[in-house]
């Protein structure tokens, strides 16, 4: 629980949501455009021991000995993966950090604690050598979003939409304790968390990180994750003492300021609403993170009203650091800066003279510095507001601790995955499933004969989501998360420990019927901008793969339990009129184990524990409700914001509609041709028409969900997927997106066959003995198109089949996927 002075606070900053809701409704059409924000209007705050008399006389003593180089290289932080440790023997950059896909120096990015540890050490060590002048310790940042995720091993907790429903502030602390100590023991000094976002629009990739579309529930949140990373910020003695003695790091509050808000819940987007707004939505939490003392604040990259956070001053100056009394400092994000009008990535000086007191330049540094540097000597850049940055960036490191030797965490053994954390985060798992619907079928009996099946089932990778041992989360297998336990394996031992027994059948298929079928699935891995959906809030729209397993054993007369694994409410009516029961897990984590705590009763059937988590996303009724949240006007869900069923309250679910509200179309250029259906605006083209021919074929469990494509090898000839302009797939390329499909071979090819993207000429000629009439997957990295030619800010043919011989093959599900699991680059065609 908080200090009483940070209740308090709250308690008002709650009070003035409601005045600012009544005043909103006279908020004219200019204001509600305006970019420039009006401090008045805005709650007040303290930084809770950032600022006293020993902490600005050790920092005001440290700047008079600080060259002008030493202070611009303070507001400047290089990713590992751009910057080398004998780097800062020239450099003296302020700050390193290790970015999601970034590995340790010498060691592969799925590494365990020694090799980020010494990473560490190298650059601290670097740091020191720095010939002559004064030495300012790095802080060495990481997402440590959900645990200490970058590092195998490390526990991972459940992603924060799952807390939200577990309605438990206290627990939140414990998390957030739990995540210090292991990334403490792993090196670093700072973990880029929590995110404070109210998400408005489930089509945002990101919404998996907010806690609530709800205000209510970030505000009660926050304060308690930013003690539980940082502790209680400590009085600066000059002598030991400070947060990494204690085995905390500094917090990051983020994304400073309406990241949840943005239109359409694209990534990076417009806020487009009024102060008032801004205010009573998406600044709840900032209060209560700034009380308990949040060392750092991240800017966002979405803009307000059309201005870029970035470059914000009257947001970052004159509100956050000016009426909220915010005494740390702001830290961008990846190159945001790059982003404000008139700007690049290695020249901004908008965005520092805005407030931004350190840039986060991962590999455009070295210039940023330079140019940086240039500007505070011409003036361009105030020396005032360099001191500025400097002072409040010095500040937090005296807090830290980082002047001080000891570290004593650091390569701690027994930390990193402790069975500690682990029962802390079986717990939270515990505490956020929701109960949607059960017609009776569970808890399931320990004694009974269970099916586990699904694609989720065995999956550790899966049911923890994006941000997990790279960026996107994807790439993968149970060998990456020793110690860690899939959703089956721990249904698995609870089931053996009351006399029954569990097998695992991806497919569903099974010799012996079983008593009841738990079937785990959901969404893949994704993140920022990758996971964002454009036109429709529909589960596996097309290929209803997951629902045919559902529907088949449903048919075989297996009761069934659905555990949805998602990083968002999704549409899923059919989905759920196939189940049983349907239970919302959402991204669990690492503890599978917490999951059959819940589904999983004793031999006779009694719940061993109840289900305890409270909607704090609406789930929708309709695949077009992308803008559902609590209040709204014409608010109308299928289950209410804090709906969730019990074993001790049941309720009863009907038959729901199963009319999506939304035509099939692609999402985010990433579908091409999945259910048997090329979503609009893609198409099949053939050229010449008279040389191929489609005819639909099964795929999979799904009737007709592929097409035979028979080249009659008379002349050269093309079977294309197109759209109706050209795409722009640079970010999915950069984000090592792939380029997956089904297939099978009905007869060989006679010359060769090119698989195109644009001027990108791929072979995939099928070798001589590939078996026929088999389906196989193909997985062919975007860059390998790009490196063969592909211009790809301009595709206009996303999948291009192309041989001058007689060749029949047909083919399903073609779309982009973060999964790069089995994908290779054919060698580009003659």
């Amino acid at each position: 629980m908080g200090s009483m002075k940070t209740k308090t606070l709250c308690v008002a900053l709650a009070a003035s949501t409601f005045l600012s809701g009544a005043a909103m409704a006279q908020t004219g059409p200019q204001e509600a455009n305006s970019s420039t924000a009006h401090p008045a209007k805005w709650p007040a705050a303290k930084s809770q021991g950032l600022v006293d008399q020993a902490t600005e006389a050790f920092v005001t003593d440290l700047m008079a000995k600080l060259t002008l180089e030493e202070k611009v290289g303070q507001v400047i932080q290089a990713d590992i993966g751009s910057i080398k440790p004998e780097d800062l023997k020239t450099y003296p950059l302020g700050s390193i950090l290790g970015g999601g896909s970034s590995p340790p120096l010498g060691a592969p990015d799925r590494s365990p604690q020694k090799p980020w540890v010494d990473t560490a050490k190298a650059f601290r060590e670097a740091a020191a050598q720095r010939p002559g002048g004064t030495h300012v310790p790095l802080m060495f940042g990481i997402d440590a979003v959900h645990g200490d995720n970058n590092v195998v091993g490390a526990v991972l907790f459940p992603h924060n939409i799952a807390l939200g429903a577990a309605r438990d502030p206290e627990l939140i602390r414990r998390i957030g304790k739990a995540t210090a100590y292991e990334t403490s023991a792993a090196g670093f000094d700072w973990a880029f968390g929590p995110t404070l976002a109210a998400p408005r629009d489930d089509r945002w990739g990101r919404t998996y990180e907010g806690y609530s579309e709800d205000p209510a529930i970030i505000r009660q949140y926050a304060g308690e994750m930013i003690l539980g990373l940082q502790g209680a910020v400590s009085p600066f003695t000059g002598g030991g003492g400070g947060v990494i003695q204690q085995g905390h790091v500094a917090a990051s509050a983020k994304h400073f300021l309406g990241d949840g808000g943005t239109e359409n819940g694209v990534d990076q987007g417009n806020t487009k609403v009024s102060e008032d707004e801004l205010i009573r939505v998406h600044a709840q939490g900032y209060v209560p993170a700034i009380n308990a003392g949040t060392l750092t604040i991240m800017a966002s990259f979405n803009s307000w009203n059309g201005q870029k956070m970035h470059g914000n001053k009257s947001l970052l100056t004159d509100v956050l650091k000016g009426k909220m009394g915010f005494d740390g400092f702001i830290v961008g994000d990846w190159n945001g800066h790059g982003q404000v009008q008139g700007c690049k990535p290695t020249d901004c000086p908008a965005s520092i003279n805005a407030g931004l007191d350190m840039f986060m330049a991962p590999d455009s540094w070295k210039a940023l510095y330079a140019n940086t540097l240039a500007e505070v000597k011409s003036g361009v850049i105030p020396m005032a507001r360099l001191d500025d940055a400097v002072r409040r960036i010095l500040r937090v490191k005296a807090k830290m601790g980082l002047f001080q030797a000891a570290r004593p965490y650091e390569g701690r053994e027994g930390v990193i995955g402790s069975p500690e954390h682990r029962a802390i985060a079986r717990e939270a798992v515990r505490k956020s499933l929701v109960l949607l619907k059960n017609d009776g079928v569970l808890p399931v009996k320990a004694s009974a004969t269970v099916l586990v099946a699904g694609s989720g089932a065995d999956d550790i990778g899966k049911q923890s989501g994006g941000w997990t041992l790279s960026w996107q989360g994807t790439g993968n297998t149970n060998a990456d998360f020793p110690n860690a336990e899939s959703i089956y394996a721990g249904v698995k031992t609870a089931v053996e420990a009351g006399g029954g027994s569990a097998t695992l059948s991806v497919d569903g298929s099974f010799d012996k019927k079983p008593d009841v079928a738990i079937v785990v699935f959901g969404e893949n891995p994704y993140a920022e901008g990758v996971g964002d959906l454009k036109t429709s809030l529909e589960y596996q729209p097309g290929a209803k793969t997951d629902l045919a397993l559902l529907k088949s054993l449903k048919a075989k007369g297996v009761p069934v339990v659905a555990v949805f694994l998602s990083g968002r409410p999704l549409w899923v009516n059919p989905e759920i009129n196939a189940s049983d029961a349907f239970v919302a897990a959402w991204l669990p984590g690492s503890e599978g184990g917490g999951v059959a705590d819940v589904l999983v009763g004793d031999k006779a059937g009694k719940p061993r524990n109840d289900f305890h988590g409270k909607l704090s996303f609406s789930w929708p009724k309709r695949a077009d409700q992308f803008h559902l949240n609590k209040g709204d006007k014409g608010y109308d869900p299928l289950f209410a914001y804090g709906y969730g069923l019990t074993y001790a309250r049941p309720g009863k679910v009907g038959k729901l509609s199963e009319v999506s509200g939304v035509k099939a179309v692609a999402d985010n250029a990433v579908s091409y041709f999945v259910g048997g259906k090329t979503p609009a605006p893609f198409a099949f083209r053939a050229s010449p028409s008279t040389a191929v021919r489609l005819a639909p074929v099964d795929a999979g469990n799904v009737q007709e969900a592929g097409r035979q494509i028979t080249f009659a090898g008379d002349t050269p000839a093309r079977l294309a997927i197109v759209g109706d302009k050209p795409l722009d797939l640079s970010f999915q390329t950069n984000a090592e997106m792939v380029l997956a499909f089904d297939y099978r071979l009905d007869a060989p090819a006679t010359q060769p066959v090119v698989l195109a993207m644009g001027a990108g000429r791929l072979d995939v000629t099928p070798p001589a003995g590939t078996p026929t009439g088999q389906w196989a997957s193909v997985k062919i990295p975007l860059k390998c198109f790009q490196a063969a030619g592909t211009d790809v800010t301009k595709v206009v043919a996303p999948f291009e089949l192309a041989t001058a011989g007689a060749f029949k093959v047909s083919i399903a599900n073609v779309k982009l996927t973060t999964d790069p699991a089995g994908a290779v680059c054919p060698p580009t065609a003659r």
